[in-house]
């Protein structure tokens, strides 16, 4: 996979014969004549303007910020000579007919873009200097004229061999620079695009698009052809792409290829050869604005990683068919890991390959960044290796990632030490599969997080792809158990689900769930759920009820859950919580028209005696009776940073917008669904509190209810303490009582009642509202109300 040691790799002639080629017919002689010459033969063939020369010089005048095109017999800027094209904000195409490639000695500028299109190749020369205020496009594939005078998408195609090549200064002050060929591109001078993107692109038919975010250069037709970076290259977001050709990404010393991102940009480098080869050497760097850590990708057929090269960013993907980690590769990842770069180094099984991950040489690291070693099939550490962090890094061992239960496996033959380092590890394997731990030495300090992190420092998980591996936690509700993909559980037609631990029987039969489950950012959709009318009725959601000892985090569940229940929880993502929820969210409906008073029911969770954390729910809840939520529907345990946005009723008494009934404590969350009742009283942020505290809530849905609406609450049986940091929005709840109905006559402290225009502003809210960068609230630029910055997280 990688290159020995050595002063110059085996490849290293190829690309100097590349960048010292002369272009197609581009001889010395040549070369030097170009150097008292200018643009010959110009004439507008699409938008109008004016070409003149003024001896050294040609100025361009393209009126207003118009497109234009321009047919020329040959384009080339001799040393000491400048051509300046006035277009505003504009763009001009200039196509070289003639049979001469261009060279570019002198200096070319422009206000507006610039495309020079030339199938017999262009030079930049080490005398060359191009400032643009827009785009410059230097390319040896064409493009109609009409495509380019409607702006927006651009397709460039042909056959030419000519070559694109910088060995000067191209810059770009408001857009972007892309080198475009069929054959070959290489920069080897300067680039800088510090607003826009920098991309070389190698192929037979190449798109352009407009994007402020993104990447713009894709090649669609491929071509063997190659890219080479062994210049500067400076902008907010960088791209090279061969596809099926060859990459080199020569950074050198320091950090010559760097992407520095903008407000609307991260900073991003791409290197894309899918069916080809990258060549990475050196210190690639992306940054954001911010000074936070960008992103880099690689993708290659064939991964060639040389001695010095590393990554300075945030995060270095990497994707090839088969990885092997070998000195090099380690080295590579070594590097990057201890500047504080997390690694995510994937074997695809791509182009027929097996997809095994082989780590054969050792990794070693202080510091934070996590190193994630993912394998289509299998992951394995061989004999003699060994993986180290002394630190707080993270590492992950996953096999089977396409989540298709192809029986992957991880294995450690080597040594796994985490001994000196508080992170964690992981083992994902398939069910079908199997996981050899092997030596793993653990931290005896590791404490494990209160708010749903893993219980161990070294953890197995099953992987779970499809809802037979669903129903197969039923065999073991002590394991863990990971999303290895978005998962469809909609059951046959005309059936229902079957709760995790639950019993599809009338009758109180339920167990416990008191493993881990961890979904990993993916959603289980279709499921529904029947909530019979048994006296009482099992327990109902994904689970039926997460025990003590359980956790359950970071999955989304979109579902349905109806039936003429009297009696029981329910809840989307389960029925009953003893355990942790953390950053678990739910969606779908809840409709149980025949419920009583002794159904709890909740978007998220029945009944919760544990931790609820970082969650929320969008799913409507609707009850004929009994404590009904958006959240919860009982509660006496902990709600922390969560919210709610479902639509909740309850025809007799129980609807709040959070929580029916709340016992325990309720702090830094919010409600903003509907909450209606047709013969009750109704909260905005709970319906009935008893002992309950809650702090730095807020609630903002509307209320009707022909017996009283409460901003906070619709009645408190016992003094709580419901802080003055609990407000609500006066004009969206249609409300300005806080509490319909209490020991103090309905009155809560100093609980506030805000207008709309004053919950947008967050010196409203109380000095315990945290909206620091750091801290737990966040107004977003137009939000009518806070939201949990956890809500910004990609």
């Amino acid at each position: 996979m990688s290159p020995s040691s050595s002063e110059c790799w085996p490849w290293c002639g190829r690309i100097a014969a590349l960048v010292v080629v002369p272009l197609a017919g581009l001889s010395p002689a040549y070369a030097e004549h170009t150097a008292s010459v200018l643009p010959q033969g110009g004439r507008y063939v699409a938008g109008a303007g004016s070409i003149a020369n003024q001896g050294n010089a040609l100025v361009v005048s393209q009126p207003g910020s118009t497109r234009g095109v321009i047919d020329w017999n040959s384009f080339s800027i001799g040393n000491g000579n400048t051509v300046t094209i006035n277009n505003g904000s504009g763009a001009t195409l200039n196509r070289v007919t003639g049979g001469s490639p261009s060279s570019i000695l002198g200096s070319l500028n422009a206000t507006g873009s610039v495309y020079l299109i030339n199938p017999q190749g262009v030079l930049i020369g080490r005398s060359g200097v191009i400032s643009t205020g827009g785009r410059f496009v230097a390319s040896t594939l064409d493009l109609p004229d009409g495509a380019f005078m409607n702006g927006g998408t651009l397709t460039l195609s042909g056959f030419s061999n000519g070559k694109v090549i910088n060995l000067g200064k191209i810059s770009s002050s408001g857009g972007d620079v892309f080198l475009v060929s069929h054959d070959v591109v290489v920069n080897a001078g300067e680039v800088s695009a510090p607003n826009g993107t920098a991309e070389y692109a190698a192929g037979q038919q190449v798109v352009l698009y407009e994007s402020s975010n993104s990447r713009q250069v894709f090649v669609q037709i491929a071509s063997h052809g190659n890219v080479i970076d062994r210049g500067i290259t400076q902008a907010a977001q960088i791209n090279l792409e061969a596809v099926d050709g060859n990459i080199y990404a020569l950074a050198g010393s320091g950090s010559r290829i760097r992407a520095t991102g903008t407000a609307t940009r991260d900073g991003h480098i791409w290197l894309v050869a899918d069916y080809g080869n990258v060549t990475q050497n050196g210190t690639l760097t992306a940054t954001n604005a911010n000074g936070s850590g960008g992103t880099v990708d690689t993708l290659a057929n064939t991964l060639m990683l040389g001695d010095s090269a590393s990554v300075k960013a945030g995060q270095w993907n990497v994707s090839t068919p088969n990885l092997a980690v070998d000195s090099a590769t380690a080295g590579a990842f070594t590097r990057s890991l201890n500047a504080g770069t997390s690694v995510d180094a994937t074997a695809t099984g791509t182009n027929g390959a097996s997809g095994d991950t082989n780590v054969v040489s050792n990794i070693d690291w202080q510091g934070s960044a996590s190193l994630a070693l993912v394998a289509f099939g299998h992951v394995a550490i061989g004999l003699q290796t060994t993986i180290r962090n002394t630190g707080s890094g993270n590492l992950s061992l996953r096999a089977d990632a396409a989540g298709i239960d192809n029986a992957g496996s991880t294995s450690n033959k080597g040594t796994i030490d985490w001994s000196r380092s508080t992170g964690a590890v992981s083992a994902y394997f398939d069910m079908n599969g199997v996981n050899s731990p092997g030596v793993v030495m653990q931290n005896p300090a590791f404490a494990p997080s209160a708010l749903g992190g893993p219980v161990s420092q070294y953890t197995a998980y099953e992987l779970v792809n499809s809802l037979t591996d669903l129903n197969s936690i039923n065999a073991d509700l002590a394991g863990n158990y990971a999303l290895g993909r978005n998962v469809n559980a909609a059951p046959p037609p005309g059936l229902f689900n079957t709760s995790i631990g639950g019993i599809a029987a009338n009758g109180f039969s339920f167990s416990y769930f008191t493993g881990q489950f961890d979904g990993l950012g993916h959603t289980i959709s279709g499921p529904s759920f029947y909530a019979s009318d048994a006296s009482p009725s099992p327990p109902g959601g994904l689970f039926s009820a997460i025990g003590p000892t359980g956790i359950v985090r970071n999955v989304n569940v979109q579902g349905t859950i109806t039936g003429p229940a009297l009696l029981g929880n329910f809840g989307m993502l389960a029925g009953v919580n003893e355990g942790i929820v953390a950053s678990d969210h739910s969606s779908g409906t809840i409709d149980l028209p025949g419920a009583g008073l002794g159904v709890h029911a909740g978007g998220l969770v029945g009944d919760s005696s544990g931790l609820i954390y970082r969650s929320s729910s969008s799913t409507d809840v609707s009850t004929f009776d009994g404590y009904t939520g958006g959240l919860v529907g009982a509660d006496e345990g902990a709600i922390r940073q969560s919210f709610a946005s479902g639509n909740v009723a309850a025809d007799a008494v129980g609807a709040g917008g959070l929580v029916g009934l709340a016992k325990g404590l309720i702090a830094e969350s919010y409600a903003t669904g509907a909450v209606t009742s047709q013969q009750g009283s109704v909260g905005g942020l709970v319906n009935t509190t008893l002992f309950s505290d809650i702090e730095q809530s807020f609630a903002t849905g509307h209320l009707q209810a022909p017996y009283g609406r409460g901003g906070i609450a619709a009645q408190i049986l016992e003094p709580g303490d419901l802080q003055s940091d609990t407000v609500w929005d006066t004009q969206t709840t249609g409300t300005n009582i806080a509490v319909v109905s209490g020991p103090n006559g309905g009155t809560v402290g100093t609980a506030q009642g805000l207008t709309t225009a004053q919950m947008s502003t967050p010196s409203s809210f109380s000095a315990a509202y945290d909206f620091g960068p750091n801290g737990v609230w966040a107004m977003p630029a137009g939000a009518k109300h806070p939201i949990l910055r956890w809500q910004l997280a990609p």
